[in-house]
């Protein structure tokens, strides 16, 4: 690709990439007053988080297992409300004992 294609392609993303962002701004100046449509972008970031972060914990491991026992234990420990760390700790070593045994059988 040549820098003269390289940059054009560059510059209409960024262009693209600003609208989209500015957009919004200059649409809804004022306050949305709306309560289902401030809960729906309240929910946004959430819904968007997990349905990335979903599909890569299951297919991260040789083996969906595993994983799904791995995301199991990180949800418990986060839901009895442990810090950051237990639950990272606590879910490598289920995915890692759980593809062990899986391994030996």
């Amino acid at each position: 690709m040549d820098n003269d294609k390289f940059f054009s392609l560059l510059i209409v993303m960024a262009v693209s990439t600003y609208l989209i962002r500015a957009l919004p701004f200059t649409l809804f100046q004022g306050k949305i007053r709306s309560k289902r449509v401030q809960a729906f972008f309240d929910y946004i970031p959430y819904s968007v988080l997990s349905a990335m972060t979903f599909p890569a914990i299951l297919f991260s491991t040789g083996s969906v297992i595993a994983a799904a026992a791995g995301f199991m234990v990180a949800l418990f420990l986060a839901w009895k409300g442990k810090s950051l760390l237990t639950v990272a700790v606590g879910t490598c070593l289920m995915t890692f004992i759980v593809s062990f045994l899986l391994t030996l059988v």
